[in-house]
């Protein structure tokens, strides 16, 4: 039985994503930043929920410099 197919993922994975045109040293710096606003965010009482949509950025980040990596 093969996976079921998701047309939403398809298309996002062949958009560029909001972080393609930055340099290498500008996706650094942005991961710099967001680790740092994510750090800010844990330390508050109680955790903002904006800290979910930070994480989800980093993860978006850290995503471009992966395939900037492997391909």
């Amino acid at each position: 039985m093969s996976p079921a197919r998701n047309p939403v993922q398809e298309v996002a994975a062949s958009q560029p994503g909001r972080f393609a045109g930055l340099t290498a040293a500008e996706l650094r710096a942005r991961e710099k930043e967001a680790e740092g606003a994510i750090a800010f965010f844990d330390r508050q009482d109680p955790v903002p929920p904006a800290r979910a949509d930070m994480q989800a950025t980093l993860e978006e980040i850290r995503a471009e410099i992966a395939s900037r990596k492997a391909g």
